[in-house]
């Protein structure tokens, strides 16, 4: 299986390369040049001037295309990862939502299957679990019938249950919280601070005992706070002081342009991962839709790009695509194409582990690119050299 991609702009993680060429032999990146070059028994894509770039790597999402992740079928699975190739997104990192154990078991039997047979979509990463361990007063849309403390007993039920399970979002002030970063950190899972009220001692310990990754910047979390009349830094100003990696939903609405920008400016592109954090109605028209599982999630409206509590109180989820993050951290944050695909590439790959193999062109990586035009409006997704989507067909 050879593949020669030609005529396009090349971003590399240090540069452009105009005009260059890329070369994939058995799913893997050969070689980039300058100019065109013999490659044999290849097939060829003209890159028509767009620009090739790593594919897309969305390290917390829900859903898409009508589907959760939680649906309780394979086929969910199946078809979120078809629905965001569509735009751009060659790998991702499916993710849960505070539920019943016996819920997250099952979802986490449909991954395993939807992995083997998934050669159409996405690639996955591996499963994210978001909850049940959160602070009741920053559950934002979670459901609060299922949110508890850390128990030892059951999470490592859940733990020894599946070798899937590659990232974990908790509290860390909650009892027993710490312990449970631990052991995360013993079994390689990445641990994330999310929906919480920590202040800042708080988050230091967790920093110090394995938790790395603030989850949703600003979503669900706490800034400063007073008690007994002093201030105390939140959880957001924590990530902005200690040298913590932070996912952001850079939709334009969970976030506005001036909070991306200070985002940006603080702590640059190689600690800033963009995430879509989408749930099922990402790529469906605006309307009503359900947050979560279908069986017994939570009804929601989408409008003005974003999902809504139906008496619009609060945000319930974002509808946003990888192309969108990209596009929205140019034109409205003001950041380079370059660093601005860093945020979607390079760095997600490095947070999640798989930077050996992902995240940037460079021989020997896996061929996961995408090609899209000025306005960041995808051409091609490519899947360790298989075209998964084309826009012309």
């Amino acid at each position: 299986m050879r593949l020669k991609i030609t005529n396009g702009h090349i971003i590399t993680p240090f540069r452009y390369i105009r005009n260059g060429t890329l070369l994939v032999e058995d799913g893997v990146i050969l070689g980039i040049h300058e100019r065109n070059v013999d490659f044999p028994n290849a097939e060829i894509i003209d890159a028509g001037g767009n620009y090739i770039a790593p594919g897309f790597i969305d390290l917390h999402i829900h859903g898409g295309g009508g589907h959760d992740f939680m649906d309780g079928t394979v086929d969910a699975f199946l078809r979120i990862a078809e629905t965001h190739a569509k735009y751009g997104t060659t790998a991702m990192v499916p993710t849960t939502l505070t539920s019943e154990k016996e819920d997250l078991l099952q979802t986490l039997d449909n991954y395993e299957k939807a992995n083997a047979t998934n050669l159409k979509g996405a690639q996955f990463l591996g499963m994210h679990l978001e909850g049940p361990y959160f602070a009741l007063s920053q559950r934002g849309a979670q459901d609060p019938r299922y949110i508890r403390n850390p128990d030892p007993k059951e999470y490592e039920e859940v733990l020894a249950y599946s070798s899937s399970i590659t990232r974990w979002s908790a509290a860390p002030e909650l009892p027993g919280a710490i312990d449970f970063g631990k052991r995360l950190k013993q079994k390689g899972i990445l641990a994330a601070v999310a929906h919480t009220d920590a202040i800042y001692e708080e988050v230091l310990d967790a920093y110090e005992n394995g938790y790395t990754l603030a989850t949703h910047l600003y979503s669900a979390m706490s800034g400063v706070t007073r008690k007994n009349a002093f201030r105390y830094a939140g959880t957001i100003e924590s990530a902005f002081l200690l040298d913590m990696d932070v996912e952001i939903i850079a939709d334009g609405v969970h976030l506005p342009a001036p909070l991306l920008k200070l985002i940006y400016k603080i702590k640059g592109p190689d600690r800033i991962a963009l995430i879509t954090d989408a749930m099922r109605a990402a790529g469906m028209p605006e309307g009503e839709s359900t947050l979560g599982s279908l069986k017994n999630g939570l009804k929601v409206i989408v409008e003005d790009g974003v999902a809504k509590l139906p008496d619009r109180t609060s945000f319930a989820g974002s509808v946003s695509t990888t192309d969108r993050l990209v596009r929205n951290m140019v034109q409205m944050a003001d950041v380079s194409l370059l660093d601005s695909v860093r945020m979607m590439t390079a760095t997600p790959a490095r947070i999640m582990g798989v930077d050996h193999k992902k995240g940037t062109l460079v021989a020997g990586k896996d061929a996961d690119i995408v090609i899209f035009d000025s306005d960041i409006n995808i051409q091609k997704t490519i899947v360790r050299g298989r075209v998964i989507y084309d826009k012309q067909f």
